[in-house]
């Protein structure tokens, strides 16, 4: 391994690609609203680089209005098959209009009708409200491309801390957490 962990992420993340059977990028995402209320969900990584780690979303969903709130998050990815995990700690930016219009028109025509047509967090009397509205915005852009939504966008957190796990026989496993201070990393090793 590296004294890098988003070399070692990304390398890691390659053999998940490999031996996890479903969704290698799932993340838990752990956000917390301004009274420190904590919320967790599952959202799925489309990309990471030394900046950070970026998920998409509407940005009227409860996340983002936590998010708001509270600039800070968690993520923790677990692959099974490979017996390791990823925590990721730190701030929270916006992704630049550029970077989430390039995202979207690479998505499935499906999947940007269900991003207008989605109140992502908000009740709905019925699954027929919600198809129908999917039917209404498929008309709408009907022959045309799908631009992103305005309420629709990336965030990338941006991390502090990386604690990288693998497991070990009889619980005796091995944890390197790196933290950082400016433009450098500095890592500790902890066992349980």
């Amino acid at each position: 391994m590296t004294t890098d962990p988003i070399a070692t992420f990304s390398a890691w993340l390659d053999e998940a690609r490999a031996s996890e059977p479903n969704d290698p990028t799932a993340m838990a995402l752990a956000t917390a609203d301004a009274a420190g209320r904590p919320s967790v969900r599952m959202v799925l990584l489309k990309g990471h680089d030394d900046r950070g780690f970026v998920f998409y979303t509407n940005r009227g969903s409860r996340k983002a209005g936590e998010l708001e709130q509270n600039a800070h998050a968690a993520l923790l990815f677990h692959w099974k098959s490979l017996r390791r995990q990823v925590r990721v700690e730190g701030h929270v930016d916006w992704v630049s209009d550029a970077e989430s219009d390039a995202y979207f028109a690479s998505r499935g025509r499906d999947s940007q009708l269900g991003a207008w047509a989605s109140d992502q967090s908000r009740p709905l009397a019925d699954r027929a409200t919600f198809e129908a509205r999917f039917e209404e915005v498929k008309a709408r852009f009907d022959g045309t491309d799908v631009p992103r939504p305005p309420f629709w966008g990336g965030y990338r957190i941006v991390p502090a801390r990386i604690e990288l796990w693998n497991d070990r026989a009889h619980r005796l496993h091995e944890r390197r957490v790196f933290e950082r201070s400016a433009d450098r990393w500095t890592e500790g090793m902890l066992f349980p």
